[in-house]
């Protein structure tokens, strides 16, 4: 199986279900109705490509109802579909473009991270972010003159004092 994943919606594809392509939404009750609605498919493998985040929940949900997730690289999937010849990017071709590689590559089902890891995760990914702020203002700070001078100095000071409580949060506070 296949999802195309949206801010919005979810695209499901499946190689084995005579019914079709299916949608729901990318919430909560999206996601209890696509488990719902996997679970008596029993797929070997649900493929989704990594998203910037938008994936994270839906994978959760679905591998804590037992079920088998991949998220894969976006561009390992477009130069799939590339070599398929199927140039044209819908959410519904992308969603069986999704199943098709799954079938065909078969990609590795990973345990995806606890609650635990995965806000340590993104703790981590915040602090290199703000780590990227600073380091991107400091380098601007010696050119910069007047007002704009007076903004960095302030902008710096509010990074400096969010990465100092991302660093305390890391610390278990």
């Amino acid at each position: 199986m296949g999802i195309d994943v949206a801010k919005a919606t979810l695209d499901l594809a499946s190689s084995t279900d005579p019914a079709g392509p299916w949608q729901t939404t990318n919430d909560e009750r999206g996601w209890a109705a696509l488990v719902e609605y996997v679970q008596p498919l029993q797929p070997e493998v649900i493929v989704l490509e990594a998203t910037g985040g938008y994936e994270a929940r839906v994978a959760s949900a679905l591998a804590a109802a037992g079920l088998p997730v991949a998220i894969v690289n976006p561009r390992q999937v477009r130069d799939f579909a590339k070599a398929l010849g199927l140039l044209e990017q819908t959410d519904g071709i992308d969603a069986d473009v999704l199943a098709q590689f799954g079938a065909r590559v078969r990609p590795a089902v990973r345990p995806l991270p606890d609650d635990l890891q995965a806000d340590l995760q993104a703790l981590v990914t915040r602090r290199r972010q703000l780590v990227e702020m600073l380091i991107a203002e400091r380098n601007r700070l010696p050119l910069a003159r007047g007002a704009v001078r007076k903004n960095l100095l302030a902008h710096l000071a509010w990074l400096e004092k969010q990465l100092a409580k991302t660093d305390r949060s890391s610390d278990g506070d």
